[in-house]
């Protein structure tokens, strides 16, 4: 129960996904319905048996600021997708965070999207490298990478077998790839919706364990390499 309402108040009032329940609604259930809830999540944990919009997401294209309407480029989505299901997400992830530092599964130098932790420790260090290369009178190199379409383009069964990797084992592995299977979702341009097309790759949009399974998947990448120049 406590996770439960952990996971509610920290929730941001979203625009609900296709099945229309909001936070709000979750937010007012009485104890004898959030128990009811409870259950629910822990036969789908053990069952691994998903209601099928959990998997539905309504993609609402936004233009970006002084962009061109006609190029299909020029537009920002926003995926809605179940609040319930991403209640039920947060729970899992808090675990699976937990656990991924409590194992030392996570780099430390990956920073963002962990608790006491931000960019800024990167930028304090490359500062720290590039003062220090300035002293001794070397020369510093820094690669800088940005990955276009990185969350749509992230390999599934490279996150699967990651966590593999790490140990993982049981109902969050089947729990996780059960998430990340058969995904679909359809574009809303004001009162018309497109027909249903499947995410064949990637991790979704707008979901809470999308950011966790994404630093999983880079993990075995994220490494630093400080070559001194003479």
């Amino acid at each position: 129960m406590f996770e439960l309402e952990t996971a509610l108040s920290r929730a941001h009032d979203t625009s609900p996904g296709p099945d229309g329940i909001t936070y709000n609604m979750l937010r007012h259930l009485n104890t004898t319905s959030l128990s009811h809830l409870i259950i629910l999540f822990n036969r789908i944990w053990t069952e691994q048996k998903d209601p099928s919009q959990w998997h539905e997401a309504t993609v609402i294209p936004i233009l970006k600021p002084g962009k061109v309407p006609s190029n299909p480029l020029n537009y920002r989505p926003i995926a809605l997708t179940s609040c319930l299901c991403k209640t039920f997400e947060r729970m899992v992830n808090a675990r699976l965070i937990y656990e991924l530092e409590k194992q030392g599964c996570i780099p430390p130098l990956q920073s963002g999207f962990r608790r006491g932790r931000s960019t800024v420790d990167n930028l304090v260090l490359l500062e720290t490298q590039i003062r220090n290369a300035f002293v001794k009178r070397n020369h510093l190199v820094s690669i800088f990478f940005d990955i276009e379409k990185a969350y749509d383009r992230a390999w599934r069964c490279g996150i699967l077998s990651t966590l593999f990797n790490f140990g993982f084992r049981g109902n969050l592995p089947i729990f996780l790839k059960n998430f990340l299977s058969y995904r679909t979702f359809r574009v809303r341009m004001g009162n018309f919706n497109s027909d249903h097309f499947i995410q064949a790759e990637g991790v979704p949009q707008g979901r809470v364990l999308s950011v966790t399974l994404f630093i999983i998947h880079l993990s075995p990448l994220n490494f630093k390499i400080l070559v001194p120049l003479c």
